[in-house]
């Protein structure tokens, strides 16, 4: 902090700005996934921007999700509604 003419001032902070909305925000923060580094100024956008979709229901994956063939789904409900047998949720 600086004090000028009897006024205490706070240095600026720089803004940064969220890939997803376009938001300028001095709390944003970066996620580095394959290499790359993303600016985001929340979780939703963060989601909204990285996570895979279930191959089935269309919903993003927050957790940790099923993979078979390249196509990820929510669980193992949705992975045999869309043909795939023999995956399993490792809820247990």
């Amino acid at each position: 902090m600086i004090m000028r003419d009897n006024v205490l001032k706070r240095p600026e902070r720089k803004m940064s700005q969220c890939e997803t909305c376009g938001n300028e925000y001095d709390k944003a923060f970066q996620v580095t996934m394959d290499g790359k580094t993303h600016t985001y100024d929340s979780f939703e956008c963060a989601i909204h921007a990285l996570a895979p979709v279930c191959g089935h229901c269309g919903i993003r994956i927050v957790g940790h999700g099923l993979e078979s063939e390249g196509r990820f789904y929510c669980c193992d409900h949705c992975a045999e509604n869309s043909g795939v047998k023999g995956l399993r949720d490792r809820n247990n």
